[in-house]
C-alpha cells in the first residue's frame, strides 16, 4: 500500500491507500496503527476496491491531538478526513476503538456509509470497579508522581489491579484521551443505525467478550453476524486472509 500524508484538524495525518474502485475506509483500534491492517487492505484492494487506512491522531505516524479528544472529536476528524479525500459514499470498517468511532460516524452520516463493518467493536462501556480504580490511580499519579515511593506503588497497581489496561502504556495527552474514551458508553447509538451492518467477532476474544457481539446484534436491526471460532481480538493479524475473504463476500 502507498503511504500518503495530509493535514486535517490542524494535524498531520498518515494514511495508507491501495487499489481502485469503491472506497473502503478502515479505522484501527486503540494502540494500533494502519500498518496492522495493511495485509487485509491489500487483499481487499484486489477485489477492485480502493482501500484507505489512516493512522488515527495520536497513533502510528499521525500527530497527537493537542487537547483531550473524545469520540466526538475523533468523529469530527473522520468527517474532515473523508471530506478532504472526497468520496461521496464508502464502506466503513472499524475495529475495537475504531469500531465505536465507525458506529458514531455511521449514525450521523447514513447517507455516506454504504455498509458498516464492526470488528470486535468497543461500544459498550460498563462502569465497574476496575475503571473507577483506574481513574483514582490517574489522579493519585498526578498528585504524587514526584514522591520516592510512587514508582513502586505504580508498578504494584499495574500488576495487580489494572493488569490488561492500555492506560500504563499511554504518554502525555494520550493518557487523558484514553480516560475520556473509556468513559464514553456508545451503546445508546446502536438503535440509531440505519445502514446495513455486519458484526464480526472472534470467539476467543479476551479483550471484548463475545457477549458484547450478541448485545450489539440485538440492538442493530437486521444486522449480520459472523463469529470466527478460532479468532481472538486481532483477526487482522492472526487471520487476515479469512477476515478479508468474509468482508469481500459481503461488500
Amino acid at each position: 500500500m502507498k503511504e500518503e500524508f495530509l493535514t486535517t484538524q490542524g494535524l498531520q495525518v498518515r494514511y495508507k491507500i491501495a487499489g481502485e474502485g469503491p472506497v473502503i475506509l478502515i479505522l484501527h483500534g486503540w494502540g494500533s496503527r494502519g500498518d496492522r491492517w495493511e495485509k487485509v487492505g491489500e487483499l481487499l484492494s484486489k477485489h477492485n476496491f480502493s482501500v484507505v487506512i489512516p493512522d488515527l491522531p495520536g497513533f502510528g505516524k499521525s500527530e497527537e491531538p493537542t487537547s483531550p479528544w473524545g469520540i466526538e472529536e475523533y468523529h469530527n476528524f473522520v468527517e474532515e478526513f473523508v471530506s478532504t479525500l472526497g468520496p461521496k459514499e464508502f464502506y466503513l470498517l472499524g475495529h475495537s476503538f475504531g469500531g465505536g468511532l465507525a458506529l458514531a460516524y455511521a449514525v450521523q452520516h447514513p447517507d455516506k456509509v454504504k455498509k458498516l463493518f464492526l470488528v470486535a467493536a468497543a461500544i459498550r462501556r460498563k462502569k465497574n470497579l476496575r475503571k473507577n480504580t483506574l481513574r483514582v490511580i490517574a489522579k493519585i499519579g498526578k498528585l504524587f508522581s514526584l514522591l520516592p515511593f510512587y514508582t513502586l506503588f505504580r508498578k504494584a497497581v499495574y500488576k495487580y489491579i489494572i493488569r490488561t489496561s492500555d492506560y500504563p502504556y499511554q504518554k502525555g495527552i494520550m493518557k487523558d484521551i484514553y480516560l475520556k474514551i473509556v468513559d464514553q458508553d456508545l451503546s445508546p447509538l446502536l438503535s440509531g443505525v440505519k445502514v446495513p451492518t455486519v458484526i464480526l467477532w472472534g470467539a476467543k476474544d479476551d479483550v471484548l467478550p463475545l457477549g458484547d457481539a450478541y448485545f450489539i446484534r440485538e440492538h442493530i436491526a437486521n444486522s449480520q453476524f459472523i463469529v470466527f471460532p478460532e479468532g481472538d481480538h486481532d483477526p487482522e493479524q492472526r487471520m487476515p486472509e479469512i477476515l478479508a475473504e468474509k468482508i469481500a463476500i459481503l461488500l
